[in-house]
């Protein structure tokens, strides 16, 4: 999983992890932790928040054996659900982020094609060399 000690040291303030204590002081982590420490690792990296991850805490820790998608109740109980709210909530943030970046993309190449006569065309294809030239470093 490749995880720090200081990811450790952050996601434990955070109380997405709970480390018991040895008698000299050192942390110590069950298989339950490390079961939701992969959990809390694929949620973040799905694109989820800290906060997000905090609100779906108590499902993870209900599932059994981190199946690949949690449950979602349908019917009159749907509602008492927060993993359907929470993602929905953070795909409208996240569309609304690239919303913007495209908007601020769209006016940088509208200027650098007025001030310098670049087109846009010979523009995405410097994105491609300079992503080229990068993915080589």
């Amino acid at each position: 999983m490749g995880v720090t000690t200081r990811t450790l040291r952050y996601y434990e303030q955070r109380g997405l992890v709970t480390a018991r204590r040895t008698a000299s002081g050192q942390r110590e982590y069950g298989e339950e932790d490390v079961r939701r420490l992969h959990a809390v690792c694929e949620l973040l990296d799905s694109g989820l928040t800290i906060g997000d991850v905090r609100l779906l805490i108590d499902i993870l820790d209900a599932l059994p054996d981190r199946p690949k998608v949690p449950p979602v109740r349908t019917g009159p109980y749907s509602d008492a659900c927060v993993v359907p709210q929470v993602v929905i909530r953070r795909l409208a943030e996240l569309d609304a982020r690239i919303r913007g970046l495209t908007e601020v993309r769209d006016r940088l190449a509208d200027r650098l094609d007025l001030r310098f006569g670049v087109l846009v065309g010979e523009l995405m294809g410097l994105d491609a060399a300079m992503s080229d030239a990068h993915a080589g470093s």
